[in-house]
């Protein structure tokens, strides 16, 4: 009983430490420093409805958009509910047959590619990455020009102008947000079956 009873004091102090102050400490500190993150960093489309998060991936699969990574979260990809990567080795012939198809159906969607980015053709750690690399971005340009009845250039200029640089300078890699650079593309050269 000597020892009992101060574990269980403890063990009620951290609890509220811990499990109410802290937390509430954090919430209360992100929501006045940083509104836009602590809330999901919620994109808003047109007449202000939210559309989705600019930190995880959605489906783009018409041609008149830019493609995000494949997705292996949930059975049809995009499942923010069951996030996680396939874990396949680079020898498994499961992963080997999808990059396959993804490399065929890439190649016949963008028919002028030489090089397929490997962004576009192996998933993320957590199948839901919202952004690929410039080369991926550019690689589209043709396709989604084409879709669109714009010139490349356009639509070229918008996927520079929507780059996102290395974080401080030194960390990661340039990169474009889909979500966000289709959003730009509707906005910038409408089509309208895409509504």
């Amino acid at each position: 009983m000597k020892t009992l009873l101060p574990a269980i004091r403890i063990s009620v102090v951290l609890l509220i430490i811990c499990g109410g102050i802290y937390p509430a400490v954090v919430v209360v500190v992100g929501q006045a420093l940083f509104p836009f993150q602590a809330q999901g960093s919620i994109i808003n489309g047109p007449n202000d409805k939210p559309i989705g998060s600019e930190l995880i991936a959605q489906a783009f699969d018409k041609d008149i958009y830019f493609h995000p990574r494949p997705s292996t979260a949930g059975p049809d990809g995009y499942d923010a509910t069951q996030s996680s990567g396939s874990n396949l080795g680079p020898t498994n012939k499961n992963l080997i047959d999808r990059v396959k198809t993804a490399a065929a159906a890439l190649h016949q969607e963008n028919p002028s590619l030489a090089v397929l980015p490997a962004d576009l053709l192996t998933t993320s750690g957590s199948g839901l990455d919202p952004d690929i690399s410039p080369e991926a971005a550019m690689a589209q340009v043709p396709r989604v020009a084409k879709a669109r009845g714009v010139s490349p250039d356009r639509v070229a200029a918008l996927v520079e102008s929507h780059i996102t640089g290395r974080d401080l300078g030194i960390f990661g890699d340039p990169r474009v947000n889909v979500l966000e650079l289709n959003l730009a593309l509707d906005q910038a050269m409408p089509v309208p079956s895409a509504r």
